[in-house]
């Protein structure tokens, strides 16, 4: 038995396009260099606040739990 010679397939995205998203990749993966400052792991380019999602959702489930207890000590 013999294998099929393999054809040489055509580029479906031109090459010039190619470049010009792996820069845009590259661009974005330098913005993300902030590191939280709890954990030390990523941050988001738009946070407002230096912490990682998960540091975020803690904090933000912190402030519920504290909002839960004051009524409770009045």
């Amino acid at each position: 038995m013999r294998r099929k010679p393999q054809t040489k397939l055509e580029p479906v995205v031109p090459a010039e396009i190619l470049e010009q998203a792996k820069q845009a990749i590259s661009a974005d993966r330098l913005k993300k260099s902030a590191k939280c400052s709890v954990c030390g792991g990523e941050t988001s380019a738009a946070a407002t606040e230096p912490l990682c999602w998960v540091c975020r959702r803690l904090k933000i489930s912190a402030w519920r739990d504290i909002e839960q207890q004051m009524p409770a000590q009045e």
